[in-house]
């Protein structure tokens, strides 16, 4: 095997991200091994692109927890997504001038960017890499819908037992999750803004989740005690994922 065929740990990152949800053959690795990267280290809260900024680079989460998020005029923050290791937060940047939204770090984190230039590239040349980058984008699409029905349509418990659904689900997907927990540096505020509650509703719904049996969160770790309950509870159903198991060829 070639040294082409053998990518960074931060391109391994992106290429079992992108082989989660579609398939690659090893002509796709070796390309995607070798796309140009620039790495940087962030502190947990540390903004990684601005609402209104014009990036020339789509960035990928390697390591930590990221989130966009939009801001009111009155000076409200709306979570509209986190980000786990894999994830290309501001795709979008590719085909916008300016973006409608910031990024920044959940947790300590390492990013990767990549010119604009080298993801189109990569994209007109590559056919299975560009289906994979933009079935990844109809995924992420449907996670917005996903949290646009919790806002609107379900309950405080709902809302926070279908997203500890789902991002143990995306975690185990990418095999960042044990059996039966998973790390979750998110705070009850930063949950709040994400599920429009406040903190002490937040709260209280995980109180009352645990008591139910279903899960317990303790020290930036959910652990899950019966999947099945918290699934009922969510109405979570993990087909808008699209997660494609290691190894399938289709």
């Amino acid at each position: 095997m070639t040294s082409a065929l053998q990518p960074s740990p931060e391109h391994a990152r992106l290429i079992r991200k992108f082989e989660s949800v579609s398939r690659l053959g090893p002509s796709d690795i070796a390309t995607l091994a070798r796309l140009p990267l620039r790495t940087r280290s962030v502190e947990a809260g540390a903004e990684v692109v601005a609402q209104g900024a014009t990036p020339t680079e789509c960035c990928f989460v390697i390591e930590g927890w990221m989130c966009r998020y939009v801001m009111t005029r009155e000076g409200g923050r709306q979570i509209v997504s986190f980000h786990i290791p894999g994830d290309l937060p501001d795709r979008d940047s590719l085909h916008l001038p300016h973006l409608d939204h910031s990024i920044s770090a959940i947790s300590s984190a390492r990013v990767a960017f990549i010119p604009h230039a080298a993801v189109s590239a990569v994209l007109a040349h590559h056919p299975n890499i560009a289906v994979a980058f933009w079935r990844d984008a109809v995924v992420d699409a449907g996670v917005f819908r996903q949290w646009l029905t919790s806002l609107g349509r379900r309950d405080a418990k709902q809302r926070v037992a279908h997203l500890i659904c789902e991002m143990f689900t995306r975690l185990e997907g990418l095999g960042l999750a044990d059996s039966d927990h998973f790390h979750f540096p998110v705070t009850q505020t930063q949950l709040g803004d994400a599920l429009g509650l406040s903190a002490v509703h937040i709260n209280r719904t995980l109180q009352d989740l645990k008591a139910s049996g279903a899960m317990s969160w303790k020290s930036s770790v959910v652990t899950i005690h019966d999947f099945d309950a918290l699934r009922q509870v969510g109405d979570f159903d993990p087909a808008y994922l699209e997660l494609r198991p290691m190894g399938l060829t289709h």
